[in-house]
């Protein structure tokens, strides 16, 4: 797998991406994050390709405190090929060099599968309670 930052001609190839590995949901209008993404440390959003065809992607971000990621996605007939854990790993080592502390990301609860897969990399359960509020909606 290659490794490259995202390029504006990636849009339609991620948006399936993301749809076809069940991340998109109706109150995420995947267009619009990644508009609101290249606003924002456009260097970290990552895709990867092999043979020229786009089959992974993450949104890395740093605001100083802590990093996180977001839409970590591998297509399902390249997955368990170790590509998610090499993204991963890529984008630690960007944030690493930003000065990045800490990633954290989120999981859906019940994912237990992706919630492994998170362990197996040193990731841990931290406890929290997560809020969210909506400032803009994209529906």
């Amino acid at each position: 797998m290659k490794i490259r930052a995202y390029q504006t001609s990636d849009e339609a190839a991620v948006v399936a991406l993301w749809q076809s590995c069940d991340l998109t949901r109706p109150w995420n209008d995947p267009y619009k994050d990644i508009a609101r993404k290249l606003q924002v440390r456009p260097d970290l959003f990552l895709v990867g390709d092999v043979h020229g065809r786009l089959m992974a992607s993450a949104m890395f971000g740093y605001e100083g405190h802590r990093g996180w990621v977001n839409y970590l996605a591998v297509s399902p007939d390249h997955q368990r090929q170790g590509h998610a854990k090499t993204l991963m790993q890529h984008g630690e080592a960007l944030l690493l060099a930003s000065g990045c502390p800490k990633l954290s990301l989120l999981v859906r609860a019940g994912n237990t599968s992706v919630v492994s897969f998170y362990q197996a990399l040193g990731y841990q359960e931290d406890v929290v309670v997560c809020l969210g509020k909506r400032l803009i909606p994209d529906h």
